[in-house]
């Protein structure tokens, strides 16, 4: 398995000419880094001017490995090619590294970059990224990557402190100042060197490992630092920040810059345990969901009945010790039976949600006031009162559910739950909602039988006394209802909840349709003027297809259509029909105006059409399938993988589609009030295609 690494950007508030000086103080050899023994130039070279360098270098490194492991690779020191090229016209220096040792056993490959900072010309930035692939050694594999990545994390934490370190050791001899490189005055003449010149040195030179990669893309403005990190994420380890910004670049290239705020990237990688794969399609998923249902607006949207607001009984109330916001539920006074009876499921669904869109807010704004990063809250749950009629199987039901759609969209946001007061009936509660809690979530639960709540190791070790409510002894009033049985009069009959849930979901301007294997998604639109504009927006969910628009010159008729599940928050709606008849001939009853598009699982798509005639047009999602090797009869590799990737044959694909008037379209995704994307709330920046179209453009 490759392991990968990319760093933050670490900032330097330093010249880069000082932060060079003190670079090459750490060769041939470096005191500080133990397991660097040694290092030797085996090739050099200067441009005419000076502006350029470029060096190689052989390095040998110590490797701290079992004196076992060594003896049965057969060698004490492993050896490293290191290639510096350094531009000093364009302040840049750029190191790449590959393994001399072993190398047809294990590809290592490290690449870092010094250039100045965008925003601060007298300050320098440091990225590094790296990659390993061990493909056999010896029969101990799994022990020789835990030995290497062991090394590495040591080796990134020395390497701030190194340059510090070599920046005090110059400021105690007296040098504060490296001048700018400038060009000889021989060569400010007409005879000067072209500027062209000192950018020819490439990157990565001919003796360079062929595994080698590019630096991630990204402008600077996207990269994260360390200081960031710091201030607003936490202490993280190398390996932690290396998934974070790995994350977040995939979801750049994906989404088009339109990515979750990194506080909500860290919470999916978090509850992954820091699986990259794991947490991408759970955020993915998460992302769809929000997207589908329209989460990000629900604050600005949400009405909170008046029955909710006299007889639910829970709300904000400061925050504990740690600054986390505290959340008070009084779940024992709540007639769970009766909020259910008269609102329904779904309703009292969206409150929840709206409380959970609230907590993120306040995570953000305590971040802000106690100068900390504060990703999660703490819930207070004061079970006086409960009893069997809290056991109510549809309110059980109830519950259950939201505990899942919480746990898979709203993960790691629960720091504390401290239950109070917990009755004999308890137990069962417990037994029932338990196995849908995962063991991480479990094990922040703090549970308190009687008034055992008051005594040491009570509220007030996570609570201050101040902030504590006065119906637990506290000092503080509570604004939280104290609840009650809901008058049975307004209850309503299951028919008229049913009715009123799918008026909840005719609401949501997105849909979600299945693609299947020789079944594409089709959606036809009519359009009754020529120069209309049809609009599209959609995310890839599960697999990749092929994205087509075609008019048709005949009416069809849906030939099939398959629902594949209801509408509701837990489980997002899937359906499939197929408009164009397989008697149809391209080019006689329907034809292309839109070259196919290819799109990949997670990809967010947006764009438009310019229709030159009125009448029928159909947009198709169609299954994409990888061509077949045409040199061979037997299939490639990478073919038989790619089915086995998809062994379902099923793509899921959420959609919106518009026509507007040409007098209305204001060009690229504008029109679609790029809200409706639905970043909004988790999205650091949303960001839209600005180019203008005169017949057709697709955006990606």
């Amino acid at each position: 398995m490759v392991q990968k690494y990319q760093s933050p950007v670490r900032v330097y508030k330093y010249p880069f000419e000082l932060i060079m000086a003190a670079y090459e103080r750490r060769f041939p050899n470096c005191p500080l880094i133990p397991m660097f023994v040694n290092s030797v130039i085996i090739s050099e070279c200067h441009s005419e001017d000076g502006a350029t360098q470029v060096i190689e270098r052989r390095c040998t490194v110590d490797v701290e490995a079992p004196r076992l492991l060594k003896r049965i690779a057969g060698v004490e020191y492993m050896y490293f090619i290191q290639k510096n090229s350094l531009n000093r016209r364009e302040r840049t220096l750029h190191i790449d590294a590959y393994n001399e040792s072993f190398s047809s056993r294990v590809n290592v490959y490290e690449h870092c970059c010094y250039t100045v900072h965008p925003e601060n010309e007298d300050w320098t930035c440091f990225e590094q990224s790296a990659s390993m692939d061990i493909k056999s050694f010896f029969g101990f594999e799994s022990t020789a990557e835990k030995i290497a990545m062991k090394q590495y994390a040591t080796s990134i934490k020395k390497g701030k402190e190194i340059i510090e370190c070599h920046l005090k050791q110059l400021e105690e001899e007296d040098i504060t100042h490296v001048p700018r490189w400038a060009p000889p005055p021989a060569l400010t003449t007409s005879h000067a060197l072209p500027v062209s010149s000192a950018r020819a040195i490439p990157a990565c030179s001919s003796r360079a490992h062929p595994g080698s990669t590019d630096v991630l893309p990204g402008s600077p403005d996207d990269k994260l630092d360390t200081d960031y990190i710091s201030r607003y994420l936490g202490k993280l380890t190398p390996f932690q920040e290396s998934c974070l910004i790995r994350l977040r670049l995939w979801l750049q290239e994906t989404h088009k810059g339109k990515i979750p705020k990194d506080q909500h990237v860290l919470r999916f990688l978090r509850s992954r345990d820091f699986n990259l794969e794991k947490a991408k399609e759970a955020l993915c998923q998460t992302l769809t969901w929000r997207k589908q249902h329209q989460i990000d607006f629900l604050l600005d949207t949400w009405q909170c009945p008046q029955l909710l607001q006299d007889y639910y009984t829970g709300g904000w109330h400061h925050h504990d010790k740690d600054g986390r916001p505290l959340y008070i539920l009084r779940l024992g006074q709540m007639d769970t039976k009766g909020l259910v009876r008269v609102l329904g499921e779904e309703t009292l669904l969206r409150h929840v949600l709206s409380i959970k869109e609230e907590g993120l807010r306040h995570c953000e704004e305590n971040t802000k006031i106690f100068g900390k990063p504060i990703s999660c809250w703490t819930c207070l749950v004061d079970l006086e009162g409960l009893n069997m009629r809290h056991l109510w199987r549809p309110g059980i039901k109830a519950l259950l559910r939201t505990i899942e759609l919480v746990g898979a969209n709203y993960p790691e946001t629960l720091g504390r739950l401290l239950i109070l007061r917990a009755p004999r009936v308890f137990p069962v509660l417990w037994t029932l909602v338990s196995p849908f809690i995962d063991e991480n979530t479990r094990k922040k639960f703090l549970i308190y039988a009687g008034n055992d709540y008051q005594g040491p190791g009570g509220l007030v070790d996570y609570i201050n006394r101040e902030f504590i409510p006065d119906f637990l002894g506290g000092d503080a009033l509570c604004d939280v209802p104290e609840g009650g049985l809901v008058p049975k009069p307004l209850y309503r009959t299951a028919e008229e909840l049913e009715n009123e849930e799918v008026k909840l979901w005719n609401e949501a301007i997105y849909k979600s349709a299945s693609v299947l294997k020789g079944a594409p998604h089709e959606v036809l639109i009519e359009v009754t003027e020529a120069s209309s504009v049809i609009t599209w927006d959609f995310d890839v969910w599960k697999g990749d297809v092929i994205f087509n628009i075609y008019h048709s010159r005949r009416a069809p008729q849906p030939v099939k259509r398959d629902g594949l599940s209801a509408h509701n928050l837990a489980c997002p709606a899937g359906n499939n029909v197929q408009l164009i008849d397989r008697s149809w001939m391209l080019g006689q009853d329907y034809s292309m105006v839109e070259t196919a598009l290819t799109c990949r699982e997670g990809e967010s798509v947006q764009g438009s059409h310019v229709t030159r005639w009125p009448g029928l047009y159909i947009l198709q999602w169609r299954l994409y399938s990888s061509p077949s090797c045409t040199s061979s009869s037997r299939p490639r590799v990478d073919d038989v993988l790619a089915s086995l990737q998809v062994s379902s044959h099923k793509c899921r694909v959420l959609y919106f589609t518009e026509v507007l008037r040409s007098t209305d379209f204001r060009g690229s995704m504008s029109s679609l009030e790029s809200s409706h994307s639905a970043f909004s709330l988790l999205s650091a920046t949303t960001s839209s295609s600005n180019q203008s179209q005169t017949e057709s453009s697709i955006s990606r």
